[in-house]
């Protein structure tokens, strides 16, 4: 039976125990999970085993890699430049970024880019990895790939190239590298243990993930055995040029080994945000209300940020789905704690969100990666946060 370690202030007690019940039936290997209420913790929690080749225990400062659960970083991060007046959402990304405008991209607003309606999913050409993680070559690329649908009449989910639009919005704004903004206006403000662009000194405390594929491959089951519901989804997998494809295969090779020190060193505001449960539930607990006399956000500002966007038919999910500008809203399959909630999802499990509503703000990041629909970990610790407050 696997120690849980940390604090839980009375009333969060169900926290505590779907936490426990995600080690003994749902398979977390290693595991943190934080909430944060009207801006102070009242669960810090964690358990298992970092590295499961060593054995090298989970403790309080092991670090994760969240994969898109740092959107929420890097949007963050854009509308505290919005605040400030320094970006116009209704402004032409061209406007900040001039090169962006070839291949009749000129008049796409700011506020297309950061909530996935540009149609920039994915490029004609991929660009070789090293050149990707080197920053310049990939943004040169998205300047002058042509939109691969109308700008603005649909939504997709950019998964990987979103990283790099809104994150080099954010380097022509502010003259600082995405993962160098958000650490100083955001991280150090309110002493955040969350990196996108991982320090050498900080590789030792870094959990190393463990893959596990889902349990039935879709996408080589007979037509006649998948369920009606998903079938649109399985096609869509199933075709190597598809926008579900496509959209993760920008880089040569597509597949990229987030384990790697010089992946977890690079700036992919998309998708390698490296940091601890309490960093996640910190950070959005900053942009809700004041953390330790810090808060992030204007009401103002918050009200622009979450105010949704697109929903409906996703271009790439092949699913339903609402995004305000950088931010994930709530749906029927992740609610978060209410409709007022906003955050986002990373690859495997892990979980960042807010919820004004109920001065909540929740991180949950674990290294066991699990793909499909059978992963329950995240939703039975928000379902507890859920129970705890009613």
């Amino acid at each position: 039976m696997t120690t849980i370690h940390g604090e839980v202030t009375a009333g969060f007690e169900p926290v505590y125990e779907a936490f426990s019940a995600n080690f003994a039936r749902h398979g977390d290997i290693g595991a943190a999970v934080c909430v944060y209420r009207h801006g102070r913790p009242v669960v810090d929690l964690w358990g298992g085993v970092a590295d499961a080749d060593t054995g090298r225990p989970w403790v309080r400062d092991t670090l994760q890699l969240v994969y898109s659960a740092t959107k929420g970083a890097t949007a963050a991060a854009a509308h505290l430049l919005v605040q400030r007046g320094m970006l116009n959402l209704d402004a032409p990304v061209a406007r900040y970024w001039p090169e962006f405008a070839a291949n009749g991209k000129a008049d796409i607003p700011v506020r297309w880019l950061l909530s996935h309606q540009a149609g920039l999913v994915a490029l004609d050409h991929a660009v070789p990895l090293s050149d990707a993680l080197a920053w310049e070559p990939m943004v040169n690329a998205l300047a002058t790939q042509r939109p691969l649908w109308t700008p603005g009449t649909a939504h997709g989910y950019h998964g990987r190239t979103w990283g790099w639009l809104v994150g080099e919005l954010i380097h022509r704004v502010s003259g600082r590298m995405p993962g160098r903004y958000f650490a100083d206006e955001i991280a150090a403000p309110l002493a955040l243990d969350l990196f996108i662009g991982l320090p050498a000194s900080e590789r030792d405390r870094v959990s190393r993930m463990v893959y596990q594929p889902p349990a039935v491959d879709l996408t080589t089951a007979s037509p006649e055995s998948i369920p009606e519901e998903l079938r649109e989804l399985v096609s869509a997998w199933r075709d190597p040029n598809s926008f579900s494809n496509r959209a993760f295969a920008v880089t040569d090779p597509a597949e990229i080994d987030f384990n790697s020190s010089e992946v977890q060193a690079a700036e992919l505001p998309a998708s390698n945000g490296i940091g601890t449960a309490r960093g996640l539930a910190r950070m959005y607990a900053g942009l809700i209300d004041e953390v330790d006399g810090v808060r992030l956000f204007t009401p103002e500002t918050l009200a622009l940020a979450t105010e949704e966007q697109v929903s409906g038919a996703d271009q790439v999910m092949v699913v339903p789905s609402r995004f305000s500008s950088g931010f994930m809203l709530p749906t029927e399959a992740n609610a978060m704690t209410g409709p007022h909630a906003f955050g986002h999802t990373g690859r495997g499990g892990s979980l960042g969100f807010a919820d004004p509503e109920h001065g909540i703000a929740f991180g949950y990041v674990m290294n066991h990666i699990i793909g499909g629909p059978d992963d329950v970990r995240a939703m039975s610790l928000v379902e507890a946060v859920h129970k705890s407050l009613s």
